[in-house]
């Protein structure tokens, strides 16, 4: 594990942003947004709203009928809802009758509303991100039945008896969309497929400890999966998701809430979702917000070597290979080359992690990058890769490795596998595979002057399936240890 990453924190991938003219574009083009804009251009010194800033009930039928909807009472909910972004985004600003006298407040075109058009396209989407913030606290309110009954003898909101808690809801829906930026995103730092929303609960209430949840635990997940299906459709419209519902036919099927769904059963009925590259962009200026260090392929595109492979070293495999395809545009593949295996040399903890993200990075070299591979082929740390890079190649005139760097290579290998904590199982098929190579492999490996020996050893006494070669294994390791 890296030596900064907190215990128990996920690691956040690398992310690939769409330009900020794009984002923008979609910005303007999501519909709650557009909705907001059209009002706020609508209004007028006719307007009338409330002590909140909110239309007054007769301007909510003009005010459908100005967004091209039927006045009736979703055409007024809508209206209703874009206008709340259009103040609380700084498209209009409102005047309180309170402090008038007056019966109702006014309007006047916001500060805000000229940048949709004159403004740049990182103004565009400071204003979508105002929206998106008051639209998250939209989705985490409380669904009032009875107003009346939650208020307080001083006329405020009596939270204990709303039995509402906000600092647990946004928690609850920050940590939701962060785990559907994980899993939107994947290993390759882009927009995927879209999540089944069971998944998206389950990650949110089950254990990662729990191999078979109980019933207490799956009507939480059930209950969970209802909250976020009505959250998510209140965040659709900003452009923040792509949501496809929970089947309403459920609910009659199961009762007020549908049980989770069998092994044959299609989950697309459970809702579907996913981050809208908008979306991704958002949410990660929650994340940065929270304190969470999030990079963007490119960003290592003009630093050096070290900094590159240092970067990359705990990325998914996909997001390593763009940042260094990035990296390598920028460069003359040959000079590219030596700075990559100058960089990769080392005996610290992180060197075998480095030098496994260097073959990685000079396999998308190419051919001109041979003569600074064929110049470390005698040294030690680096003329193991430099043959296997040769050999993929079909290069004529590569040397036989000697033993000890053979023995050597298979350590490093071994632990930058361990470090990257990538899938265990290729761990074990590596592990199996290099024992299975080589004859006496222990009676050999044991000797190997290379800083993680013995750890390596230690793992392969844990991982290895066959009890017999993980016990040479461990003895093997309690030679290295006494050796040194």
């Amino acid at each position: 594990m890296p030596a900064d990453r907190p215990a128990g924190r996920r690691a956040l991938p690398p992310v690939r942003l769409h330009s900020d003219a794009e984002l923008a574009r979609d910005a303007l083009g999501a519909p709650l947004l557009a909705r907001a804009v059209r009002l706020a251009r609508w209004a007028g010194p006719e307007t009338r709203v409330g002590a909140g800033g909110e239309l007054s009930d007769e301007q909510l039928a003009p005010a459908a009928e100005a967004l091209g909807l039927s006045p009736d009472e979703d055409g007024r909910a809508f209206a209703s809802e874009a206008w709340r972004i259009a103040v609380d985004t700084g498209l209009v600003e409102v005047t309180d009758p309170e402090d008038d006298g007056a019966e109702f407040g006014t309007v006047t075109a916001g500060g805000a509303l000229p940048l949709v058009t004159g403004g740049s396209p990182q103004d565009v989407l400071a204003l979508w991100q105002d929206a998106f913030d008051a639209v998250f606290a939209d989705a985490i309110a409380p669904v009032l039945e009875d107003p009346g009954a939650i208020i307080g003898p001083d006329g405020g909101i009596d939270f204990d008896a709303l039995g509402w808690d906000p600092e647990a809801e946004t928690e609850f829906l920050d940590g939701v969309l962060g785990n559907l930026y994980l899993l939107t995103a994947g290993g390759t730092g882009v927009v995927e497929g879209q999540v089944p929303l069971p998944a998206l609960a389950a990650s949110m209430i089950v254990p990662d400890d729990m191999r078979e949840p109980t019933d207490a635990v799956l009507e939480q997940v059930s209950d969970a999966m209802m909250r976020l299906d009505d959250q998510f459709r209140v965040l659709e419209p900003i452009g923040l998701v792509e949501y496809r519902p929970v089947d309403e036919a459920l609910m009659v099927e199961e009762g007020a809430e549908p049980a989770l769904p069998g092994v044959e059963e299609d989950v697309s009925r459970y809702g579907l979702v996913k981050l809208t590259p908008l979306g991704l962009y958002g949410v990660r200026n929650r994340l940065i917000e929270s304190g969470e260090s999030i990079p963007v392929v490119g960003d290592l595109a003009g630093k050096d070597a070290d900094a590159l492979l240092d970067g990359v070293a705990y990325y998914p495999d996909g997001a390593a290979r763009a940042e260094t395809a990035q990296w390598l545009g920028a460069r003359a593949p040959l000079q590219a080359a030596r700075e990559l295996l100058a960089a990769a040399r080392g005996t610290d903890p992180g060197a075998p992690l480095r030098r496994l993200r260097c073959q990685q990075a000079l396999a998308l070299a190419g051919p001109e990058a041979e003569p600074a591979v064929r110049d470390v082929l005698d040294d030690r740390e680096l003329g193991g890769l430099a043959r296997v890079w040769l050999a993929e190649r079909g290069a004529p005139d590569v040397p036989p490795p000697p033993e000890a760097m053979v023995f050597w290579l298979a350590v490093d290998t071994i632990a930058a596998q361990l470090d990257a904590e990538g899938d265990l199982a290729e761990v074990q098929d590596l592990i199996v595979g290099l024992v299975g190579q080589h004859g006496g492999f222990f009676d050999a490996v044991w000797r190997v002057d290379h800083p993680a020996t013995v750890d390596v050893l230690e793992a392969m006494g844990r991982l290895h399936p066959d009890k017999k070669t993980a016990k040479d294994a461990r003895k093997a390791a309690f030679k290295a240890r006494s050796r040194s």
